[in-house]
C-alpha cells in the first residue's frame, strides 16, 4: 500500500440544495488503525460515508484511498429470496475471487454457518447483519467502511465483533466504524467527533467520561 497513508479526507464539503451537511471534513487514517467516527443522529456520518465510498460525489474537497474497499452499510445490501450461500456465490462473482476468500472464515468466526442453506426472509436482524458484515469482508480490503455495523447484535455477537475487528487491525488493514454510540470509544486507536459539519479528534479526556455515561444508561 503506498504511502503513510490508507485513507486521506481533505476539506469535504457536501450540501444538499441549501442545507450544509459536511463543511469541510478532513482527517487521516493510517494502515493497522481501528479508527471511530462518532456523532449525534443528523450530524452527517452516513453522508461522510456515502462520499467516502463513492457513493456520492463531494461539493468540494477529496478523498484518497490506497488498496481495495470494503463497505458494510447500515441498511443491508440483501435479497429475502436468496438464501446466505447464494449470496457468496453472487459477490465471489462481483469482486472477481477465484474461490480463494474469507467468507467460509467469517461465518465460523461471527457464528451463523448453520445458516448458509437458510433463506434471508426467515433470518434474524442479528444474523441479517452478520451476512452483511460477511459481504463486505469477504474479499479482505485493504479499507474497511462500517455504518453502525453491529445494529441488532447480541451481546456476544457484539464481542465477536470488536474480535474481528481488532484481528484486521493486526494484518494492517484500516477499519473505519462509525457510530452514534460513544462507549466503544476505548476499543479504538482513535475517534474522531462530527460535529456543526467538521470532525475533530475526541480527546482522551471526553472519551473515558462518554464511555462511563454510555454504560450506565
Amino acid at each position: 500500500m503506498p504511502g503513510p497513508y490508507a485513507l486521506r479526507v481533505l476539506d469535504v464539503h457536501k450540501a444538499y440544495r441549501s442545507h450544509k451537511v459536511l463543511r469541510g471534513v478532513s482527517f487521516t487514517v493510517e494502515p493497522g488503525a481501528l479508527v471511530g467516527i462518532v456523532g449525534e443522529n443528523g450530524s452527517g456520518k452516513s453522508t461522510l460515508l456515502r462520499v467516502l465510498s463513492g457513493q456520492i460525489a463531494a461539493d468540494a474537497g477529496g478523498v484518497e484511498l490506497y488498496g481495495t474497499l470494503g463497505y458494510c452499510p447500515q441498511a443491508t445490501v440483501l435479497n429475502d429470496a436468496l438464501t446466505v450461500d447464494q449470496h457468496l456465490r453472487w459477490f465471489r462473482t462481483a469482486y472477481r475471487l477465484d474461490g480463494t476468500d474469507r467468507a467460509d472464515e467469517l461465518l465460523d468466526e461471527l457464528h451463523f454457518a448453520e445458516y448458509r442453506h437458510t433463506r434471508v426472509e426467515v433470518l434474524s436482524g442479528g444474523t441479517r447483519q452478520k451476512l452483511n458484515l460477511t459481504l463486505a469482508l469477504m474479499h479482505d480490503p485493504d479499507v474497511l467502511l462500517l455504518d453502525e455495523p453491529y445494529q441488532g447484535f447480541d451481546w456476544e455477537t457484539y464481542l465477536q465483533f470488536w474480535d474481528v475487528a481488532a484481528r484486521l487491525r493486526d494484518r494492517g488493514r484500516c477499519v473505519l466504524v462509525v457510530s452514534h454510540l460513544a462507549w466503544d470509544a476505548g476499543r479504538l486507536d482513535a475517534v474522531h467527533r462530527l460535529r456543526d459539519g467538521v470532525a475533530a479528534p475526541w480527546n482522551a479526556v471526553e472519551r473515558p467520561a462518554a464511555a462511563a455515561q454510555g454504560a450506565r444508561r
